[in-house]
């Protein structure tokens, strides 16, 4: 869609600026566009029971769904979601960070749709699967 895909370096300078109060961060980009993005877990993400809520799992699918766009797209502010979809497989560790590993499954004209893999770092079990789509501005 765009001549200049971003570099690691900066969509996370763009994720950095853009979305201060997000603490995702992000790991990898392969040169697919696949992305693996990670979100520490702190004491006030925790449900009873000692779970990591699901908020911060949906919170790091979206943001990875939305950098793997941008990583094959370019850096377009104006891609939004239209619909996350998430199903919780196991309990997360409570003492180690979420990883988000994501690739887009469809790049369109006006939507991507994408699949995200949720682990407790070190853990080769899955917490959650989701699939989101996005639409696409239009472009320019």
């Amino acid at each position: 869609m765009t001549e200049h895909r971003p570099s690691q370096a900066e969509l996370a300078a763009f994720l950095q600026a853009e979305f201060p109060q997000n603490r995702c961060t992000l790991e990898e980009l392969d040169a697919d566009g696949s992305v693996v993005v990670a979100h520490p877990v702190g004491e006030s993400e925790l449900r009873p029971g000692g779970t990591v809520s699901g908020p911060v799992m949906m919170t790091l699918a979206d943001v990875a769904l939305y950098i793997a766009i941008l990583a094959r797209i370019g850096i377009v502010p104006l891609a939004v979601t239209t619909n996350l979809s998430i199903n919780f497989l196991r309990k997360p560790r409570a003492d180690r960070r979420v990883i988000a590993r994501c690739r887009l499954m469809k790049l369109g004209k006006s939507l991507a749709v994408g699949e995200v893999w949720i682990f407790s770092e070190g853990e080769d079990e899955p917490v959650a699967h989701a699939t989101g789509t996005y639409a696409v501005p239009p472009k320019r």
